[in-house]
């Protein structure tokens, strides 16, 4: 049985017609939510080779008539109401040990469904057939000092608070600076170091932004990228906080992985998370913090710039072990509207937009999760009239979102 399930999972990845599992990044400031990880699995008759996973779907509703919600992927943006397969994801993987030995393994996450073509760059019309091979990379330790862990393919970004699981982030839409700040993946090689038991750091040198190649340093491409963070961790383990930073150069598109718009030259993100989980709440309270600055040569054929800015508050409260409520609030700023914004919408000049979100989630069962949520947009051209592209002159938009989730 066992064998037949890996033949099935490595089917899936040479067809691209099947699904992978979820899975955090590596520990760091942004393994937030740990639902997705604590799953049951299966072990094949490899030692050590797990595979497991969770299915995603649910329903929103923009009360926003024939429009869409500009600044939100695809999945999140429809007009009126939508039943979503946000993801059936799966993950085959050898984890590294806790010994400091030379080792390896590695790790296949692929994803089908909605979510796998809106939250690479919102220009999906939300297919519930889109297939995303999310991370693949071979890892190995090198046993230097307490131990080098090196990680070479796809991997996922370690910028941000939220991830692309969305049953690992505490709420169901993904925040304004997940959407528009930071990027997702990529691929090169990274090295991960443990200090000691409160720091940690990290270097990796990939292809670029959301690119998974690289054309060099001609401008034809997305130009190489540099990766580094460093995260510590308090002594009683409760509070976590996490710098990150993104670098590349001659990258022309960068942002948007093309060379007819973004960025052509330089772009540096620097991304700051914080994580607290009070002990006079007794574990039951979690807050969470994430800031964002970028900069980025924009135009390409002058020698224009564009920098912009976010943060974004988290709160969670677990009333009992079945009902839980969760918050965000975050605000974006975009100095020339060129950098990310014009993937959704057309500014420019300044653009401001502000979100709030409020969640509410129920354990059903050992393996099952119901969450419900509403979330307010404003700011600027925050609608966009569904049926022209005309951008509405209204500036507010609601939205009623419901998920459920079965990790296996």
């Amino acid at each position: 049985m066992n064998k037949w399930i890996t033949g099935l999972f490595a089917t899936a990845l040479i067809s691209g017609s099947a699904f992978a599992d979820t899975g955090a990044p590596a520990p760091s400031a942004k393994d937030l939510s740990k639902a997705v990880e604590k799953v049951n699995y299966v072990e094949t008759d490899v030692s050590g080779v797990k595979l497991s996973g969770y299915v995603d779907a649910g329903y929103i509703y923009n009360f926003t008539g024939n429009n869409t919600i500009s600044t939100r992927a695809a999945a999140d943006g429809q007009s009126s109401g939508d039943f979503n397969l946000n993801t059936v994801k799966l993950t085959l993987s050898k984890d590294l040990t806790d010994k400091n030995e030379w080792q390896a393994g590695f790790r296949a996450d692929v994803m089908l469904g909605e979510d796998a073509g809106s939250t690479l760059g919102g220009n999906d019309s939300g297919n519930a057939n889109s297939f995303l091979l999310e991370q693949a990379y071979v890892t190995f330790r090198a046993p230097v000092g307490n131990g080098i862990d090196f990680k070479v393919g796809k991997f996922v970004t370690w910028l941000g608070y939220e991830v692309i699981e969305r049953p690992s982030n505490l709420n169901i839409t993904y925040g304004n600076l997940f959407q528009n700040m930071i990027p997702l993946y990529h691929t090169g090689v990274s090295a991960e170091y443990k200090v000691n038991d409160s720091i940690s750091t990290g270097l990796a040198i990939v292809n670029g932004y959301n690119s998974d190649s690289n054309n060099g340093y001609d401008n034809s491409g997305d130009g190489y990228g540099m990766e580094a963070k460093i995260a510590y961790t308090n002594p009683g383990g409760n509070f976590t906080v996490q710098d990150a930073v993104y670098y590349s150069w001659d990258s022309s598109g960068e942002v948007y992985g093309t060379s007819s718009s973004g960025p052509n030259g330089n772009v540096f993100i620097n991304d700051v998370v914080a994580n607290w989980t009070p002990k006079f709440a007794n574990g039951k309270l979690l807050l969470g913090l994430n800031g964002d600055f970028g900069y980025a040569d924009v135009s390409q054929t002058t020698t224009n710039s564009d920098t912009w800015f976010g943060v974004a508050g988290y709160a969670k409260y677990q009333f009992t072990d079945i009902f839980s409520l969760a918050g965000r609030v975050d605000y974006i700023h975009d100095s020339d509207s060129a950098a990310f914004f014009s993937k959704f919408q057309p500014f420019t000049g300044n653009a401001d937009v502000w979100s709030v979100t409020l969640t509410a989630g129920f354990n059903l069962a050992e393996n099952l999760t119901l969450r419900a949520e509403y979330r307010l947009d404003l700011g600027d051209d925050i609608q966009v009239d569904g049926t022209t592209g005309d951008y509405a002159s209204s500036d507010v938009a609601h939205s009623a979102v419901f998920e459920v989730v079965y990790t296996f």
